[in-house]
Formats: structure tokens, C-alpha cells, sequence
């Protein structure tokens, strides 16, 4: 089923304390994209970048599948550009700089054969953008999953309450969750989210897992335990992509199948913080990622003798 993402496509700037790497290639739908073409090869991304942005990346996202139509290039500007600084324990992160550049009048333009779309991936950008896709969409889709953060809490939360007024899926982690809701128990902030519009809230943990609400009922998500954690940038839009691509994929929307789209992406999530960018999301097969979910039954899989 046709797959519609909107996010950053972008250059990134990362030093954590395995390494540092400098002008790699991130954004949100950047990862969205490549985390979803595992499972789906019809996905139709919407982003702009400048003219620096290198051809073989766009070409690479092409051979994975991903229709590049919606993709705005500005000649003579500059990419979007952020670089941070992670702490030891890679749960927090320094922002050392943010250059808009393109993306600071973007105005997305669905082609027409995006507007049909019957999955779709808002990713982390203004609720005014996240709005402007959902009006140009021909009807209502299957799904919409939606993702947010602090940011536009704090400067833009009338037009951040419409967008989540009309979303299926809104995932946050947990620290947005606390903001957005006003209350510190997950649980209770959960309530409070899903009667602002949403059928299912995910709330990311990080190294902690995900959390899945829908209808009083609660799913938990380990992470994966891993070695040696490089990079953290992306991982929770590799989620996303993987949450969403699973169930593009498997089109069942039952809380079941939720369950096993959120261990799905968490699984894809757990590939992307193995190396820099987006380095560990390149050449994976279907039996590593089935390898990796098997990894995962086995953390929650025990008897219980009643």
C-alpha cells in the first residue's frame, strides 16, 4: 500500500563518545524512508534540499524504492543542517548548531499521485507544514501517525492540538509525553493524549523500550540490549519508519498487529544506533531483521506457571 512521508531530508554533524562524523546524511524522512522500504517499495517522500545535497544519496533512496517527486531542490541554497554533541550515557545530547536554510520557507507540494496515499508518516516539522499535507490529501487514509517534540509545545500548541485532533497515531517519547499532557505518570498522560484525538499513542523510552496505548490496554517494548551504542541520531524516526512500514506492509490495523509493528520498529531502530547516520540501515536483508525480532520474543518470552 502507498506510503506518504514528509520530514527533513538533511545533513548531520554528530560527535558521541565512540567518534565523531561530520556533514553524514540525516533527517527525519530520511530515516523514515529507508526503515520503511524494508517492507514496502511504494513510498512517496516529500522534503526539500538544496543543491548540495549529493546525487548518489538521492539515487540510493530511488533504488530502495522511494519516489523522489516530492522532493523540492532549491538551486543556490543550502541543505538543512544540524549538529549535536552527545553525553556519556547517549540518553542526552548538546545541540552545537541548526541552519535551516531551505527548510525555512518550505511549503510542501503533493504531486498528484501522492494524494491518494493510504499510509501516512507526518515527521517531526511546524503542525502549520504537517497541516498543509493533511489538507492536500484527496480523502482520508487508512492510517496517519504523526510525530512531534518540545519544541513546537512551546511556540506553536493551538495548531499542534488541531494536527492531533485529526491523527490516528501520535508518538512521542516520554519527556514530550509529560509536556504535552501536564502529567509526570505515563499513564495518566496517555489518557489525557488519547482524548485529544489520537486512536494509539507510542511513547518512545530510548534505551528503556516503547510504550503502546490504545483503549485502556498497554503494550510494553524492550529495547534491545546492544553492545556498543554509536549513534542515537535517527533512532526514533527508524521507528517510525519501521512502525509504519510493518503495517503498510501487513495493512491490519488491530492493536495485535500494532503491538508487532512497534517491536518491528524498535528492531530497525536497534540496526540504526549500531554505526553512524544512516550507515547501518544500508544492505540489510529480510533475515537480518527477522533475526533481530526473534532477538526481541526471546527477551519477553517466558512460562508462567499459575
Amino acid at each position: 500500500m502507498s506510503l506518504l512521508t514528509i520530514g527533513t531530508v538533511a545533513f548531520d554533524s554528530i560527535e558521541t563518545p565512540l567518534g565523531k562524523a561530520d556533514m553524514v546524511i540525516g533527517g527525519a524522512a530520511t530515516y523514515i524512508s529507508l526503515a520503511a522500504s524494508y517492507f514496502t517499495d511504494n513510498i512517496n517522500l516529500v522534503s526539500v534540499i538544496g543543491d548540495d545535497f549529493p546525487q548518489e544519496e538521492l539515487d540510493y533512496l530511488s533504488s530502495r524504492g522511494v519516489n523522489l517527486e516530492g522532493l523540492q531542490r532549491k538551486e543556490g541554497e543550502k541543505s538543512f543542517f544540524w549538529a549535536g554533541r552527545y553525553h556519556d550515557n547517549m540518553n542526552a545530547r548538546d545541540t552545537l548548531d541548526t541552519q535551516l536554510n531551505v527548510l525555512a520557507d518550505f511549503n510542501p507540494t503533493l504531486p498528484a499521485a501522492y494524494k491518494d496515499a493510504q499510509f501516512v508518516m507526518l515527521g517531526n516539522l511546524t503542525p502549520a507544514v504537517q497541516q498543509q499535507v493533511i489538507n492536500q490529501l484527496n480523502g482520508r487514509p487508512k492510517l496517519i501517525v504523526m510525530d512531534t517534540m518540545n519544541f513546537w509545545m512551546d511556540t506553536a500548541m493551538d495548531s499542534l492540538l488541531e494536527v492531533i485532533k485529526q491523527i490516528d497515531v501520535l508518538v512521542i517519547n516520554d519527556e514530550e509525553a509529560r509536556q504535552l499532557s501536564g502529567e509526570y505518570s505515563l499513564v495518566k498522560a496517555a489518557e489525557k493524549i488519547i482524548e485529544m484525538g489520537p486512536k494509539y499513542l507510542v511513547i518512545k523510552k530510548g534505551e528503556h523500550g516503547a510504550l503502546l496505548f490504545h483503549e485502556g490496554r498497554i503494550f510494553f517494548a524492550p529495547a534491545l540490549p546492544l553492545a556498543e551504542v554509536y549513534d542515537p541520531t535517527g533512532a526514533g524516526d527508524t521507528f517510525a519508519g519501521g512502525f509504519i512500514g510493518y503495517l503498510s506492509e501487513t495493512g491490519d490495523l488491530s492493536f495485535e498487529n500494532m503491538k508487532r509493528a512497534v517491536i518491528y520498529g524498535s528492531a530497525m531502530a536497534s540496526f540504526c544506533v549500531e554505526k553512524f547516520a544512516i550507515e547501518r540501515l544500508k544492505g540489510l536483508s529480510r533475515a537480518d531483521i527477522i533475526n533481530r525480532v526473534e532477538r526481541f520474543v526471546q527477551l519477553v518470552n517466558f512460562d508462567a506457571n499459575l
